[in-house]
This record gives C-alpha cells, sequence and structure tokens, in this order.
C-alpha cells in the first residue's frame, strides 16, 4: 500500500510536470519553429548550405524559422547582391531574428556582455574581429533571407508582426533593455551648438524594462566622447568607426539626466531592405528605392512595408533597431537597442501588380492599419543618378527640398492610380490633408514621408490590393 501510494504520486507528479513543459514550450521563442519540410527546425546560427535548395520544398502551413544575431548571420555596414543567404523561405513564411545594435559599444558591461551572439559579432582583438568586414556604412544587419520565386520586378510586402526588446545577457541587469543615443558629428544639430565646449559628441545611455512592465525609457546616464584606441592601435578622436568599445575609465559619466523625464517606447526598425542591382557592396547608411535605412519612427509592429525587388530572391536585411525616435532623427541616432523582431513575407508577383493599388509603386511604401506612408529621398535613385561616385556623393548633395519635391510626386501618383484621381484632384487632397513630415537628416539622401489618411477614402473608389 505504501508503494502504491508513492506510485500514485509518482503519476501525478509526472502528469503535472509534462504540463508544464508544455506550458512553458508554448512560450518559448522556438515554439513553432518549422522548416520548409514541416519538421522541427532547430535556431539558425549560421548561413545554410545550398540555401535555395529550401525553395524546392514547401509545406501546406507557413513555416517559421528563428535566426540567432551572431557574427555568422550578420553582415556589418553593407547590403549586398553577393552575400551568401542565411535562409531561404517562401511567401508567407515567418522569420523571428535577433536585430543587433550597432552601438553596443557604447557600453559593454550592459549592451554585450553575457550574450554569446553579441559578444561574437563584437570580438575584436589585435589578431582577429568577429566580423572581419565592417562598412563602408555601420549598421549591424541580420540576414540576407532569400525569398523563392522573387524576381525583379516583383513587389515584396514585408509584415512587422512583433518586435520585442532584447534583454540584457548580463546577470547583473537581468530584465533590462539598454540602449543609446549618440549627438554625434554626423547630427543636423553638430554646428548649431550654443553651449562650450564647441563641438562635442555626447553618448546618453537609457535603461528600458524587458518584462513589459514599463512602456518607457529612461536616461541611466551620459559621458562625453574621447578619444578611443582600438585594439589595431588606432585612436579615434570621433565616432568615425563602427564597434568601437567604450573604455569608460577615459569618459567621465554624469548622472541624473533628464531626471524625472520619461521617453514613450516606440519600437520600430530603422534599417531594413532588399538588395539593389547598382553595385556589389552599397553603403547602409543612405536610403534608397530598395528601402535601407530608411529610418522612419512609424514602421513598427502591425505595419507592412513595400519594396521593388532588383534582384533574384531580394535579399532582405534587417538592423538598425530602435526603442524610441522623433521624426528627423536630428542629433544623430534614436535610442539604439537590440530588439526580437518577427517577419512575414508576401511576395506580390510583377503579373499581378497590373490594375492594383500597388501597380507603379517601384519606391519604399509603408502600409499602417490608419495610413499610406509614402516616402521620399533627395534622390529617387542615388546609386544610378550620382554615377559611380555615388556613394560619396550622396553625403555631399543631400537636401530636403528635392525630397519633399520625390515625396509628394509619389503621393500624387499614388492617388491618380489608386483612388482614380486626377491630377487637379491629387494636389487639392494632398494640400488640404496629407501630412509631409522628415523622416531623417542625418543618413545622407535625406528623407520626406507623407502620409495618407485611409478614413478619407470610400472602399469602392480605392483599388485593390493584389492577392498573394
Amino acid at each position: 500500500m505504501v508503494w502504491g501510494r508513492r506510485q500514485t504520486h509518482f503519476l501525478w507528479l509526472g502528469a503535472i510536470i509534462g504540463l508544464l513543459m508544455v506550458v512553458l514550450a508554448s512560450f518559448s521563442p522556438f515554439s513553432g519553429v518549422k522548416a520548409a519540410d514541416g519538421k522541427a527546425m532547430p535556431p539558425i546560427t549560421r548561413p545554410q548550405a545550398q540555401v535555395t535548395a529550401n525553395c524546392s520544398k514547401r509545406s501546406a502551413a507557413p513555416a517559421r524559422y528563428r535566426i540567432i544575431g551572431n557574427a555568422e548571420t550578420v553582415q556589418w555596414g553593407f547590403f549586398s547582391k553577393k552575400s551568401p543567404p542565411v535562409v531561404a523561405v517562401h511567401s508567407k513564411d515567418y522569420v523571428t531574428m535577433d536585430l543587433i545594435t550597432h552601438h553596443a559599444g557604447d557600453d559593454y558591461e550592459r549592451m554585450i556582455q553575457g550574450d554569446p551572439g553579441i559578444e561574437s559579432i563584437y570580438r575584436w582583438t589585435a589578431t582577429e574581429k568577429g566580423v572581419r568586414d565592417r562598412g563602408p556604412g555601420v549598421h549591424v544587419l541580420t540576414g540576407p533571407v532569400y525569398i523563392c520565386d522573387a524576381e525583379p520586378g516583383d513587389l515584396l510586402e514585408v509584415r512587422i508582426v512583433d518586435l520585442k526588446l532584447k534583454p540584457s545577457g548580463n546577470p547583473k541587469y537581468a530584465g533590462k533593455t539598454f540602449g543609446s543615443n549618440a549627438a554625434a558629428w554626423w547630427g543636423f544639430h553638430y554646428k548649431n551648438l550654443s553651449q562650450e565646449p564647441k563641438p562635442r559628441e555626447v553618448i546618453t545611455i537609457y535603461e528600458m524594462d524587458a518584462t513589459g512592465k514599463r512602456n518607457w525609457a529612461k536616461a541611466a546616464y551620459s559621458f562625453r566622447w574621447t578619444p578611443q584606441t582600438t585594439p589595431d592601435g588606432k585612436s579615434h578622436a570621433t565616432i568615425d568607426y563602427p564597434g568601437i568599445i567604450v573604455d569608460h575609465s577615459k569618459v567621465k559619466q554624469t548622472a541624473n539626466v533628464l531626471e524625472g523625464v520619461k521617453v514613450p517606447l516606440r519600437l520600430h526598425i530603422g534599417a531594413m531592405g532588399l538588395a539593389p542591382k547598382e553595385a556589389d557592396i552599397v553603403n547602409s547608411i543612405p536610403p534608397g528605392y530598395f528601402g535601407g535605412n530608411i529610418d522612419n519612427r512609424h514602421v513598427g509592429i502591425g505595419t507592412a512595408m513595400y519594396y521593388p525587388v532588383s534582384v533574384p530572391g531580394a535579399l532582405f536585411s534587417a538592423g538598425d533597431a530602435h526603442a524610441a525616435q522623433g521624426d528627423s532623427e536630428l542629433d544623430g541616432t534614436a535610442i539604439e537597442t537590440s530588439l526580437i523582431g518577427t517577419f512575414q513575407f508576401v511576395l506580390h508577383k510583377k503579373a499581378k501588380l497590373a490594375g492594383t493599388l500597388l501597380e507603379r509603386v517601384d519606391y519604399p511604401l509603408l502600409e499602417t492599419p490608419d495610413s499610406w506612408i509614402v516616402h521620399g529621398f533627395t534622390f529617387r535613385n542615388y546609386l544610378e543618378e550620382l554615377g559611380p561616385d555615388a556613394q560619396t556623393k550622396i553625403f555631399e548633395l543631400s537636401s530636403l527640398d528635392p525630397a519633399l519635391k520625390d515625396c509628394s510626386t509619389k503621393v500624387r501618383d499614388f492617388l491618380m492610380n489608386g483612388m482614380n484621381l486626377t491630377e487637379d484632384e491629387a494636389y487639392s487632397l494632398i494640400t488640404v490633408s496629407n501630412d509631409f513630415a522628415i523622416t531623417q537628416v542625418v543618413d545622407g539622401n535625406w528623407g520626406v514621408h507623407g502620409i495618407i489618411p485611409k478614413a478619407m477614402f470610400n472602399p469602392k473608389q480605392v483599388k485593390s490590393k493584389p492577392i498573394a
């Protein structure tokens, strides 16, 4: 009888443990991760061999993938049609990926230490780098993701299903996430400082609650940039190279900055897009027709970006994650942080675009639940318009006047095509209802976006979107 009772107790205990394991598994970030053949697939930590072979296999339900951000799954500072894909997916598949900030070196203890993936990306000694090729831009971009059957002329819809703060890997800061705002030399404000010393670069570190209990960020401390020496022996008087690890023994921290101020979180993605066709290596900083570093604070959960495909497979990459930013990104950066993002990819074939709302969309277009947001730039396609030296000239020639002209032209054309308006009707409606905002003035190829409220239109007068 004693063993009988114990046996019953063990059976009940086993059942309870089993139930708990099932429940816990349902909350795991890796739950539901499936390969294209429907079998369970481990998280992706390096580019898969023969990755496009996945394109010959397709499951009945959308597959789900998980990419871990590390030195093997990111490209630092560029988009490239030559980069080997990390994974291949079909239309309607989901990918969850780490979006690692390129400003983590501003506070190694809070933003790098204890996270093996981020540590591998930032690894830099006198003899090696975790990511050897850094530049010509600055952003750590996860990917690329190869979209099966995507061809030039198609349109790729990228739905942002979810964004979450990536917690600090340091047990000392469990449950917290940190981000950095750099008031830097490339900021619009830099030549308009009023207080001494002038000029100066200032880093402000922000703290956030990764558990979701607090939806705002608070400043933890700030410091002025002082010359930093990297493992290759070079001194950096300014923030002029990606991935510099700040030696905090050489800077003076200022506590109690922005005391009592709560910055609302607006999680969004600064840089995501497709590989352009014009060059093998394209600087990640200036945005363009292919997307890239648009820095629009509206690119968040529940929205979708549409990008024109210019190379086979589209080759989608994403990074430059932001916790909060105002229009213009005035002093140089947002609150740069690391996020975990989930995306769904929907491919719209060129042949299905004719006669739809998305016909003639050859630029980054954002759809929110309430609006269509059209992006304009100083140059519509600077890589083509500025010739062989485009990636240098773009930083010298950026201006808001042509960006507004480009944006308003695109808004006009979108309304004329999608809502069947005449040019006169379109311009009148733009003037009385459309909001134009400065997307950014710090990245080269400056941006203006135009916001078109959906509620103005009778659904019957709006063309339908293509059926994927």
